[in-house]
């Protein structure tokens, strides 16, 4: 992986990663309902999905690759195709950082693996994973997983960073920033773009070689 690939991933993880989501909207919810320390250990089970996940990953495309190259192409096509979803679903969906559903006060050891189960059980993430880090990985390369699980930790290291932020800002500003949907949904639209033609990027270019 060349420094070029690896500076591209870095903007669509943080591009990604600042898009709210499902993960972002239980570290906002949490936060503003329990606290800023409820928010950040819920951020970090969150996490350890993420790392379940990874693993998978590499596992996964790994015994891929070694019976069937073809397969493999067919899984990258179709992640071409998925981050290209993904940008249109942005461009078209509506603010969703709302954090007016309640949860219960629950114990800290309880939110961190309620946070692992949703990040773990959520088969979009797996889905994502297996599309989205093969996409600037090597195949080619002896130490293709190594590359995976590296941009898989480094997916982990940025979502969970923007996490904790999150959970900061709710537990101490959570009524205020309720009602700043604007941001959000301009943040929907600029990634709904980037991912568009990071798509288009990837089809092309990547393919080419």
């Amino acid at each position: 992986m060349n420094i070029n690939d690896f500076l591209l991933f870095a903007f669509a993880t943080l591009m990604l990663n600042l898009t709210p989501g499902a993960d972002m909207i239980y570290v906002a919810t949490r936060s503003t309902t329990q606290g800023t320390k409820a928010g950040i250990v819920s951020a970090l089970g969150i996490a350890g999905g993420c790392l379940v996940h990874t693993i998978a990953a590499v596992v996964g495309l790994s015994v891929l690759i070694s019976k069937s190259a073809v397969a493999f192409n067919v899984i990258k096509f179709l992640g071409v195709g998925y981050l290209c979803y993904l940008g249109i679903t942005s461009l078209v969906s509506k603010d969703k950082m709302s954090t007016q559903a309640k949860l219960e006060s629950t114990p800290l050891k309880k939110i961190f693996w309620q946070g692992v189960y949703t990040n773990v059980l959520n088969p979009k993430v797996a889905l994502f994973f297996l599309a989205f880090l093969p996409q600037f990985a090597d195949t080619q390369s002896e130490d293709f997983k190594w590359q995976v699980l590296g941009l898989g930790a480094w997916f982990n290291l940025s979502g969970t960073l923007v996490n904790v932020l999150v959970a900061v800002l709710f537990g101490k500003a959570g009524n205020y920033l309720n009602q700043l949907p604007h941001f959000s949904r301009i943040q929907n639209k600029i990634t709904g773009l980037m991912m568009l033609g990071l798509g288009a990027y990837l089809a092309f270019a990547k393919r080419a070689e």
